[in-house]
């Protein structure tokens, strides 16, 4: 029962309740903390198991997915892996971009949906900005892997093309356009976004306008949103690396009918063309398998206490939006996972990198010894 029901039942005015009630929502948002929460402890009753496995999960998540793409970005930044700069490029902007899904979406918006470690971000206008760089970011992550995708399509399929189209201006090109136009398509979340409260002429927390289940629009633009991400990259990853696939197959047939026959010594192209199979195929694999529970969650369902405002809540279909979403932005740190340890000198310059940290830490141990030891002199001294 509310506190306007209560109240009203009780013969007292309801805008006094309502002033009560406001003040009670005015003192929780000054501490940080959301109107249930004043009455968690009178419900009597344990938090959802999926909540408290998000409590833990995105914390971890988000150290694991930080620290492995800044590793990448610099790893790749610095050259020396053996990779083209056309490569490179794409490899560094996935990298960047699931570092902006990470800090945006899991930090900024889950966390603090769970945490309330800054109030501020549930205010209307801000929360409504933060909504609309969750999905640019999370267009670009994935719509940078397409490119990139295509880019070893028509480097390893397109023997014309490969040499104009496979180049660092080329990619740089290509990259800054996917960049704008995933940030341009995303600006209608903006404005399709209402205050669920007004507190003292303040909005607070973001719920969609009434018009967006009533009008032709915003229905279309729902469907838009689920067909440009993720249903096309999925389709387009697919098709892409099925191309590649197809023709290393049917250039290895060739290149083994052209050897000597009784000839057993490894061939280093085939190897490779092999290896560039495998990558493919795990990367296919690995983006439907962490994407689809999401996708086959948003045909079928709307959202539910997507803010974690109700800590109590089990029901099926928000734990299988809750796993979709884990499973998703899991994605953000097994690209380059992926992309990355397949690669012999990338695993080289990492082993360097944590050599080198080793010995930074063992040159400072050393300093602070020495330091501890001349000023235990001169205060023997003394």
């Amino acid at each position: 029962m509310s506190a306007l029901e209560a109240s009203a039942e009780g013969g007292r005015d309801p805008r006094e309740s309502q002033r009560e009630c406001s003040s009670e929502i005015r003192r929780a948002v000054g501490k940080g903390l959301r109107f249930e929460q004043l009455h968690a402890a009178s419900r009597g009753m344990p938090y959802s198991p999926i909540y408290h496995i998000a409590r833990i999960y995105y914390p971890l998540l988000a150290a694991v997915d930080i620290l492995v793409n800044l590793t990448a970005i610099v790893i790749l930044s610095r050259g020396k892996c053996g990779l083209s700069k056309c490569i490179t490029r794409y490899l560094v902007a996935m990298a960047a971009a699931d570092l902006m899904v990470v800090i945006i979406v899991i930090i900024v918006q889950q966390m603090n949906n769970i945490y309330m470690f800054a109030p501020v971000l549930q205010i209307t206008p801000v929360c409504a900005l933060i909504i609309v760089f969750r999905y640019a970011s999370m267009d670009c992550s994935v719509w940078f892997t397409v490119a990139f995708t295509f880019d070893r399509y028509v480097a390893i399929c397109c023997q014309n093309l490969w040499r104009k189209y496979c180049t660092e201006r080329v990619a740089a090109v290509v990259l800054m356009t996917v960049g704008v136009a995933c940030s341009v398509r995303c600006i209608p979340f903006y404005f399709l976004l209402s205050p669920q409260l007004i507190i003292d002429n303040v909005p607070w927390y973001c719920v969609p306008i009434p018009e967006y289940y009533t009008l032709a629009i915003c229905k279309a633009f729902e469907l838009f949103d689920t067909i440009v991400t993720p249903i096309l990259p999925i389709c387009f990853i697919l098709l892409f690396n099925g191309l590649t696939a197809k023709h290393i197959i049917a250039a290895n047939r060739v290149r083994s009918g052209l050897r000597i026959k009784g000839e057993n010594q490894q061939d280093s192209e085939m190897e490779n063309r092999r290896k560039s199979m495998i990558l493919l195929f795990a990367l296919s694999i690995n983006f439907v398998i962490l994407w689809m529970p999401y996708v086959i969650h948003s045909m079928n369902w709307q959202l539910v206490n997507s803010t974690y405002r109700d800590k109590y809540f089990n029901t099926p279909i928000f734990i299988s939006q809750q796993c979709g979403w884990m499973l998703q932005f899991f994605s953000t740190c097994t690209n380059t996972c992926i992309y990355g340890l397949t690669q012999r000198k990338f695993r080289d310059e990492l082993k360097n990198g944590v050599k080198l940290l080793i010995q930074i830490d063992r040159l400072f141990c050393k300093y602070q010894k020495r330091c501890e030891v001349k000023h235990f002199e001169f205060a023997k001294d003394r």
